[in-house]
């Protein structure tokens, strides 16, 4: 079977095809529940509203989701992944201007996503309140506690339960298709709807319509999620199942215009016709299967959280933060403080807004960002890496940009209902800025010597006897990409007070690669078996592990016979012949000799405070803690001007 480069099968199957149903169309597949009841609202029913409404959506998923994401964007494929991050690292050479609009895209999908789960839960479980006997129950404890055991069980993985996501999805779409087509037999003239023709009348002379855009923008808010996800299924897969999945939503949108129209009161008066559509005895096994689906979206949107968290530390967008892999699924990651956060934000949004119908009105306004940051990276991909007439894809880029722009046009008017949200956007956006930027002007200061001029030295501090010795192995973690290259602080760390000797000097270098899942090395000994410099190339999805990827590197090289590891005449091996690590990882810190600009203090003060909050050096490095030694050099940005200082007697 064809495999891709980290093991998932390229194959179309049944499994594959049932894969990606339960995997990335939790979001968009869940939108009917709330969808046509937002664009409805209290508003009069007329022909216009409805088929106008109809119109918009379909037109909307033909232009957005199938055009925009199905078929361009799924190109943009970084060795089988996908999602904004992977964009950004297809086309960062050909842009200076491309980390802003990455930053917010990204900011935008996770800000956004706190109130995902809380709208399509509390859509589903609102059901209950037309079953007889249920009418009056309370919603928001039973959303809240659906919500909280999903989080919580996100530190065990989700290998097991995620088995049941395809067929619960079948079943979900299946039943919104059966729903739908029922209502379509009964009033086929409602397929008159898809001509486009009532999308104009909707938005140019209904009585302020085109602000109706921002409730039929909800109808492709999962867009995102299909490229997102593009590494666990692949392009064909989610191509192919994207023609059921339209095809399920479309029928079941008709279906619910169809009831409206033929129901019989000129309102709905809060009734969502979703529901409506059910026969009542069918009614509490709809609910359940909805809540079942809405769990699903909820859960895609939680690990999606965390793979964009894990892509953004090893691209340098964010702080390290401790990263687990709760199974042996490969990819499965686990980030507790990003799993509190959301959380957290999740349970807020349910005690602030209450009910779905409150939610809908605060809903998709970051979304309609994000999307637009990606048509902004998409441009570049199509124009340098695909190859595309500059001119075809600034036309595809305007009509994207037209349709993006009138839909967060229409979202603006959403923001008084989400202020909230702004405070936790602008924490996202700093934070990711502030660590980008002052990384940057860090290793600005950072200074590299040729290491080919201590090497004799080095020699000679090695079989100095009177010097105690360090260690066996000592081993620095360095920036340096050239193999003569080595930090300035790391000779001044070996010579500088007391002198580090040790048998064997590693300088170990962990290169950050465009590609995903790359995982390999390099060796240069600059002298046999005294000064040997490593290159390790890790992907941006693969957590660095690098004790154990450096003991295996050595193993192969003593297997190999190209490093020997022989007693130690001094007799520091005469009890335990196993070879002695220490690594050193060098931290800086501000100086008090500084003076900043108002822009740099901010960058730099903000930074080494972000980086006490988060995860410690070694820790991110994936070492031992008994294996490191922890040195701290000042950061001399900027000094301190002249200081008249005098003595006096």
């Amino acid at each position: 079977m064809e495999q891709t480069n980290h093991g998932l099968s390229k194959k179309i199957t049944a499994a594959s095809l049932l894969v990606a149903l339960g995997i990335i169309y939790g979001d968009i597949g869940t939108s009917p529940l709330y969808v046509f009841k937002a664009v409805m609202g209290e508003r009069p029913i007329e022909e216009v509203l409805v088929y106008g409404g109809i119109s918009c959506i379909f037109w909307t998923l033909v232009f957005q989701t199938t055009i925009k994401y199905i078929w361009l964007t799924l190109q943009a494929d970084n060795q089988g992944e996908g999602g904004i991050f992977s964009l950004y690292a297809l086309v960062r050479r050909h842009g200076k201007n491309l980390v802003i609009p990455t930053i917010l895209g990204a900011t935008t999908l996770l800000a956004d996503g706190i109130i995902t789960p809380p709208i399509s839960v509390a859509s589903a479980v609102e059901g209950l309140a037309m079953v007889p006997g249920f009418e009056h129950i309370p919603t928001v404890p039973i959303v809240i506690a659906i919500l909280s055991v999903l989080f919580f069980i996100q530190r065990f993985g989700t290998q097991k339960v995620g088995g049941t996501f395809g067929p619960i999805m079948v079943l979900w779409f299946s039943m919104l298709f059966i729903m739908g087509i029922r209502q379509l037999l009964m009033h086929p003239e409602v397929l008159q709807a898809l001509n486009p023709y009532y999308a104009y009348q909707l938005l140019a002379q209904y009585p302020q319509g085109f602000w109706l855009l921002g409730a039929v923008f909800l109808a492709t808010t999962g867009a995102e999620a299909l490229y997102s996800d593009l590494g666990h299924c692949g392009v064909k897969n989610i191509r192919i199942t994207w023609a059921f999945v339209k095809t399920c939503l479309v029928t079941n949108y008709l279906g619910q215009a169809a009831w409206i129209l033929h129901q019989g009161q000129n309102v709905l008066n809060g009734r969502n016709p979703f529901y409506e559509l059910m026969p009542s005895w069918f009614l509490i096994f709809g609910v359940a299967i909805a809540t079942m689906a809405t769990i699903i979206a909820s859960q895609a949107l939680i690990s999606g959280s965390f793979t964009m968290i894990n892509e953004a530390v090893n691209l340098n967008f964010w702080p390290r933060v401790t990263v687990r892999q709760p199974t042996e699924l490969k990819g499965q990651i686990f980030i507790p403080s990003v799993n509190n956060i959301l959380w957290f934000g999740c349970v807020l949004m349910i005690i602030y807004f209450q009910s779905s119908s409150n939610m809908e009105a605060a809903y998709g306004f970051s979304i309609t960002v994000a999307m637009m940051m990606t048509t902004y990276l998409l441009s570049y991909f199509l124009i340098y890496k695909l190859r595309w007439n500059r001119m075809y894809v600034f036309a595809l880029m305007a009509l994207f940009a037209a349709i993006e722009l009138s839909f967060f046009i229409a979202n603006v008017a959403k923001i008084k209902e989400r202020w909230m949200f702004l405070f936790f956007e602008l924490f996202i956006f700093m934070t990711m800025y502030i660590w980008f930027y002052a990384r940057k002007i860090n290793n600005r200061f950072t200074k590299f010597v040729d290491l080919g001029k201590y090497v004799q030295q080095i020699n000679e501090l090695s079989i100095d006897i009177e010097i105690p010795k360090f260690s066996t192995h000592l081993v620095y973690m360095t920036k340096a990409n050239h193999r003569q290259d080595i930090e300035e602080k790391i000779v001044k760390s070996i010579f500088a007070k007391k002198p580090k000797r040790a048998d064997v000097y590693w300088f170990l270098h962990i290169d950050r690669t465009e590609e995903p899942y790359t995982l390999s090395y390099s060796v240069n000994e600059l002298v046999d078996d005294k000064v040997i410099k490593i290159n390790l190339k890790v992907g941006f999805r693969i957590q660095p592990k690098t004790e154990f990827y450096f003991k295996k590197i050595v193993q192969d090289l003593v297997k190999n016979k190209e490093l020997n590891l022989h007693i130690r005449p001094d007799g520091s091996t005469k009890y335990n012949a196993e070879p002695d690590f220490k690594f050193v990882v060098i931290e800086k810190f501000l100086s008090v000799e500084n003076e900043f600009s108002l822009r740099e203090g901010f960058l730099l003060n903000s930074y080494f405070w972000l980086k006490r909050m988060g995860q410690r050096d070694e820790k991110a490095f994936g070492l031992d803690k008994c294996d490191v030694e922890l040195e701290y050099v000042p950061l001399v940005y900027q000094s301190i001007g002249e200081v008249s200082l005098k003595r006096v007697e």
